[in-house]
């Protein structure tokens, strides 16, 4: 076999490498979710403390953006799908759901200062990374659960501005999710950096 046809059997591993990864790790989100004991459901309307980010992550930190994005957006499609979304008009579930969930893999933008950092042994470099990471998902996320609940819900207390209202309804979930999420990857890659490692 020459060295261009081993080239190309490589490239097709490795796609489907990548695109094993984003399914098993997609089902992951979804399952951490939706399983009651996993989760901790604050509103009726949607919003819930859970562990369900880490896995998109994990993929944005491995593949970089196209593997964060594409798996936070099939992780929201899917979040419709199953019925678990809490969907009033297709606009507001596009935000709410393929927009916020999408964005979450703008983690990914760290990716290779991440790869860099593990590989030559840089603990506090990629850990400082993976935190800015998920810093800069989640909040986007809150971005745009905050847009869609200005925009399409009313505040729950009479008087109250609907701009605080859903200020405090999303960061209540929010800002928790994004503690668990940097907490446990630091905790799941401290020992086994080589882990968020992709296949060269």
């Amino acid at each position: 076999m020459d060295l261009p046809a081993k080239g190309k059997v490589f490239m097709r591993s490795k796609r489907t490498l990548f695109l094993i990864e984003v399914a098993v790790f997609t089902a992951l989100a979804l399952m951490l979710d939706i399983i009651p004991f996993l989760s901790i459901k604050l509103w009726a309307q949607g919003g819930s403390v859970s562990l369900a980010m880490i896995p998109v992550f994990i993929l944005a930190f491995r593949w970089g953006l196209k593997g964060g994005l594409l798996s936070g957006f099939l992780w929201g499609i899917l979040q419709i799908a199953t019925g678990t979304g809490y969907v009033l008009h297709p606009v507001q579930g596009f935000i709410d759901y393929a927009l916020a969930f999408t964005v979450i893999g703008f983690a990914g933008i760290f990716a290779n200062q991440v790869q860099e950092a593990v590989q030559s042994g840089q603990a506090k470099t990629y850990l400082t990374y993976i935190t800015l990471g998920v810093i800069l998902g989640s909040m986007l996320r809150f971005a745009a659960h905050f847009a869609a609940g200005v925009v399409f819900f009313e505040s729950a207390v009479e008087g109250q501005s609907v701009w605080v209202y859903s200020l405090l309804y999303n960061i209540s979930y929010i800002i928790p999710s994004l503690i668990i999420s940097a907490v446990a990857i630091f905790l799941l890659f401290h020992k086994q950096p080589r882990t968020l490692l992709r296949a060269a």
